[in-house]
């Protein structure tokens, strides 16, 4: 038995690589959904603006965004104009002034479309549409010179004007946002600071396992280790980050925090089973071709009887201990099982023969052999069946007789091996071998179209989980 000391330590070893196998799983989850959060952040930032502005405020640094200057001065100068409605009313010079440059910067907006940086052009189309709806205009620079008119303000009301643009058009004007461009002509993103984190993590912990696995596991080197996990080498990859879902998926199946093994097969339930009888009617075929090509080329033949182009696994002629194997076997455990059976087979020979003989039917005439009762042939066929038995089974257990018999089975093989060799003998058989390849296939394949892939792979699952559950029983 192991010692209490020596125990307790494998299973506190085993306690701690668990532990450290689920921590980096989670690790590498959390990088992931931080890796879909990145990819999903600017085409639903203007769902955090609405309903979570504090995460557009924290995260529009790490994606370099910042305000376009176009909109966000078309904003401040609407908020300038409330201002000083507010305070002095539509009657004053300032007020014009302001509804003046608000007409210019519109038609500004709409030639220059400042939307284009950050791809938004569905938001400018929207702010038209808008426009030439409220005024039932087909020309959006109308409609907003009309909006930014006094007479327009004088007339519906300036907090009915106000209400309608800061309702609808100031959110989508809000919405834009400009992003830099470095000297590689690319958007400038910061959110490699934080994936390079987890990036060198990661590294650290591949390194680890590879040179750990390789010191105690001397057969894979260091190298082959590497090459084993490839798939770790996605969390290192600064692009095509989603491609980490295949580690991600990989350590959360091994660290057993979630199970994939039911969702895999019944993912890959269906194509499983119809690739699989693919596979196996590829390999059958093409194993049968094989055969019947080396067949009828003479290949085989070749192979069998020339020992120098045959390769063999030691030195042991397995042929040869195969037949001995089999002659061992007939006259030492198969002979005495059918002896009785053998001796009637034998007894009813030589008393046939013995009576349709010639020295039988000679001796017959002579007087007083009439009367020979038949009991005696009886007997003596009885006693030449016995003793033809007990002297095949005693002279292969002798020494001699083994000899004797071995200098019989090499010149019966030899014999048989010139007889096969004979071109004649050949084509025959190299004939009749093809043929019976191609029915073979021909049948295999004909039996297989007829059951369902399906439900062989469903016998194989069930056959897993019996055997699993007794497993766990014992």
């Amino acid at each position: 038995m192991i010692d209490t000391p020596i125990k307790e330590s494998w299973v506190k070893k085993l306690d701690i690589t668990g532990f450290w196998t689920k921590f980096v799983a989670v690790i590498a989850l959390i990088n992931f959904i931080l890796v879909l959060f990145n990819m999903s952040y600017l085409p639903l930032r203007d769902v955090y603006l609405k309903r979570i502005p504090t995460i557009v405020t924290l995260y529009d640094p790490v994606k370099a965004i910042e305000p376009h200057p176009e909109t966000t001065y078309y904003l401040e100068t609407v908020d300038q104009l409330e201002q000083e409605i507010k305070i002095h009313g539509l009657d004053t010079k300032r007020t014009q002034d302001l509804l003046d440059d608000l007409q210019q910067q519109s038609l500004t907006l709409l030639d220059e479309n400042p939307f284009l940086i950050s791809n938004k052009l569905g938001t400018l189309a929207k702010i038209k549409r808008l426009i030439r709806h409220q005024f039932d205009s087909l020309s959006a620079k109308s409609g907003f010179y009309q909006l930014w008119s006094q007479d327009y303000f004088q007339a519906e009301g300036t907090t009915e004007v106000l209400d309608f643009f800061d309702s609808k058009i100031r959110p989508l004007l809000a919405s834009n946002y400009f992003r830099p461009i470095d000297d590689n002509g690319l958007y400038v993103d910061e959110f490699w600071r934080i994936d390079s984190i987890f990036i060198f993590f990661f590294f650290l912990e591949i390194m680890r396992k590879a040179i750990w696995r390789s010191i105690h596991e001397a057969d894979v080197s260091f190298i082959d280790r590497l090459l084993r996990r490839w798939y770790d080498w996605l969390f290192l990859l600064p692009t095509w980050r989603w491609l980490r879902i295949i580690p991600v998926t990989v350590r959360l199946h091994h660290s057993k925090l979630v199970d994939f093994e039911r969702v895999l097969a019944q993912l890959t339930h269906e194509p499983a089973a119809y690739l699989a009888d693919r596979i196996s009617n590829f390999l059958l075929v093409r194993l049968i071709n094989q055969t019947q090509d080396s067949v009828i080329s003479g290949e085989a033949a070749k192979a069998l009887f020339s020992s120098d182009s045959y390769v063999k696994i030691g030195s042991i002629n397995k042929v040869d201990a195969i037949s001995d194997r089999l002659l061992e076997l007939t006259i030492e455990r198969v002979l005495p099982e059918v002896k009785p059976e053998l001796e009637a087979l034998l007894r009813h020979s030589l008393q046939e023969s013995f009576k349709d003989s010639n020295v039988y039917q000679g001796i017959a005439t002579i007087p007083g052999i009439q009367s020979l009762p038949s009991g005696v042939i009886e007997q003596l066929a009885d006693y030449l069946a016995a003793s033809t038995l007990e002297i095949l089974m005693n002279s292969y257990a002798d020494l001699e007789g083994r000899e004797l018999f071995n200098h019989l089975s090499s010149q019966f093989k030899q014999s048989l091996s010139r007889e096969l060799q004979a071109p004649e003998t050949q084509s025959q058989l190299q004939s009749l071998l093809a043929e019976l390849l191609e029915e073979m296939k021909i049948n295999y394949i004909q039996k297989s179209q007829q059951d369902d892939p399906e439900v062989t792979l469903e016998e194989a699952e069930t056959l897993r989980q019996i055997y699993e559950q007794q497993e766990k029983e014992t």
